[in-house]
C-alpha cells in the first residue's frame, strides 16, 4: 500500500495536518498507535475529573488506522514498517509522533514498568487507569505543578481524593505564571481541598504499589495513588533510528522538513530555529502551514506569532483550536471558577516597562510587560474581559499608540 502523504501520529497535530490536506484534495494515511479514536489531549483532565466522557474530547472528521505502531522507516525504499508486519509507502511521511511523559527515576535503578499505584497523565489510557482507581477519600500525590499536575490535582479533587501536590520549584506552573499569578491558582487549589507544597523534592517512591513517597526532608507520605506530571521531552526515537537530524527535538527548517527532504516533522516532536514549543498552539499552526505547502507550495513556518490558547480544563477549553502564538488562556474549574490567560513573556527584563492591577477581594490580577514601545507579554487572572485587545496587540507586534498611557492597556477594551 501507498499513500501521498503518511501522517505518523494521531495527535492534534497529525490529524489537524490530515484533515487540511484532506480538504486540499491530497490523499492521506494517519497511522494512531492508541487504540482511541483520536482527541483533544488538553481535555484529559475532564475526563479524569467526570464532567466528560471520552467520546466527548474525541476529535471529529479524523479517520485514522488505529492501533498500529510505527517501528522503523526505510527512506531508500520510502516505507513505514509496523509492529503488525504490515508497511506503507510514502511520497512525503510526516512525523507528529508527540511527546513522552517524563518519568524521573524514583522507584530505583533496577525498576522495570511502572507498578499499579503510580501512573503518568499523558494518554487516554492513563486518564481511565487513573479514573477507574480513585474514590472518594482516597489519598493522591501528584508529583509536578505544572500545566500537566494542576490540571491532574484539580480533577482528582472534584472526584473527592485527598491530594497532596509536590512542587519542586518556587511556584505553580512556573514556566507560565509569575509569582502573583502562581499564588492565585495555588489559593484556588487549597480553596479545593488540595494541599500544596512548592520547594518540595519527592526523593523516592517504595513500597509494592510505588504509593509511599520519601521527601528530600525526610518526611514520608503514604498514599494510594501517584501520578506522575513531571513534564514531556519530544519523541524522537523513530528519527533517530532513521538517521535524521536530532537534538532536543526532531530538526525542521522553515518548511518544516527535516534533514531528508521527503520527511516533515510538526508538533510536540519538531525542533524549529533551535526551540521546542511542546504547545497545542503552534502544532496547529504548523499543520496549517504543512498542509498548503504540501499541497501548494510556497507557504512557510516564521515561527509562533499569532495567538495560542492553551487551556486549562474548564469551560473555555472549546477555544483551544484557536490559531497559535505562545499564549494560554482558561479555565481552571471548581467551586469557583478561575479564568486565566497567558501570553508572550510575562516576566519582564531590566529597562521593560510593568504595569499591574490587582484586587485580591475578587482574585483578579492584571499584568502586562512593555519593551521600548511593544507589548511583550502578560498575565489576566479572574477577569479576561481585556484579553482579547491584548492579544491583538500583542499578535501584531506593531508599537503601541505613543499618546496611550500604559495603565489603559489593563481596561476592559484593551485601552483602545
Amino acid at each position: 500500500m501507498t499513500s501521498d502523504i503518511v501522517v505518523i501520529g494521531a495527535g492534534l497535530a497529525g490529524t489537524r495536518l490530515a484533515v487540511r490536506a484532506r480538504q486540499l484534495g491530497a490523499d492521506v494515511t494517519v497511522l494512531g498507535e492508541e487504540p482511541h479514536a483520536p482527541y483533544n489531549r488538553v481535555l484529559l483532565a475532564e475526563v479524569l475529573a467526570g464532567r466528560y466522557g471520552p467520546e466527548v474530547i474525541a476529535l471529529p472528521g479524523t479517520p485514522v488506522r488505529r492501533g498500529i505502531r510505527a517501528v522503523r522507516v526505510d527512506r531508500t525504499a520510502r516505507t513505514v514498517h509496523c509492529a503488525d508486519g504490515g508497511a506503507i509507502g510514502y511520497g512525503t511521511l510526516v512525523l507528529a509522533t508527540g511527546s513522552n511523559p517524563v518519568l524521573p527515576p524514583l522507584l530505583g535503578p533496577d525498576a522495570g514498568e511502572l507498578p499499579d499505584g503510580v501512573r503518568p497523565f499523558r494518554t487516554m489510557d492513563d486518564c481511565l487507569a487513573l479514573a477507574a482507581a480513585v474514590r472518594p477519600g482516597a489519598r493522591a500525590v501528584v508529583i509536578g505543578g505544572g500545566l500537566l499536575g494542576v490540571s491532574a490535582a484539580r480533577a482528582l479533587a472534584e472526584r473527592g481524593a485527598e491530594v497532596l501536590l509536590a512542587q519542586q520549584g518556587e511556584r505553580l506552573m512556573e514556566r507560565q505564571l509569575d509569582a502573583a499569578a502562581g499564588a492565585l491558582v495555588r489559593a484556588h487549589l487549597e480553596e479545593l481541598g488540595v494541599e500544596v507544597h512548592t520547594e518540595c523534592r519527592v526523593r523516592r517512591l517504595r513500597g509494592p504499589r510505588g504509593t509511599t513517597a520519601e521527601l528530600a526532608d525526610g518526611h514520608v507520605l503514604d498514599a494510594d495513588l501517584v501520578v506522575l506530571a513531571c513534564g514531556v521531552r519530544p519523541r524522537t526515537g523513530l528519527a533517530r533510528s532513521a538517521g535524521l537530524l536530532v537534538r532536543d527535538g526532531i530538526v525542521v527548517d522553515d518548511e518544516l522538513r527535516t534533514s531528508d527532504p521527503d520527511i516533515r516533522a510538526i508538533g510536540d516532536c519538531a525542533e524549529h530555529a533551535g526551540r521546542v514549543y511542546g504547545l497545542a498552539g503552534p502544532a496547529l499552526e504548523q499543520a496549517d502551514v504543512l498542509a498548503r505547502s504540501l499541497t501548494s507550495p510556497g507557504p512557510r513556518y516564521p515561527g509562533t506569532r499569532a495567538l495560542t490558547r492553551l487551556t486549562l480544563p474548564g469551560p473555555l477549553a472549546a477555544a483551544h483550536d484557536a490559531p497559535p502564538r505562545q499564549s494560554r488562556t482558561g479555565t481552571v474549574a471548581g467551586s469557583r471558577p478561575l479564568d486565566l490567560a497567558v501570553f508572550g513573556q510575562p516576566d519582564p527584563l531590566p529597562g521593560d516597562d510593568v504595569v499591574q492591577l490587582a484586587d485580591a477581594t475578587r482574585r483578579a490580577y492584571r499584568k502586562v510587560v512593555v519593551r521600548e514601545d511593544r507589548l511583550v507579554g502578560g498575565v489576566l487572572i479572574g477577569d479576561l474581559a481585556a484579553v482579547g485587545a491584548l492579544a491583538r496587540t500583542w499578535e501584531s507586534d506593531e508599537p503601541l499608540p505613543s499618546a496611550t498611557p500604559l495603565l489603559h492597556l489593563l481596561t476592559a477594551d484593551g485601552g483602545f
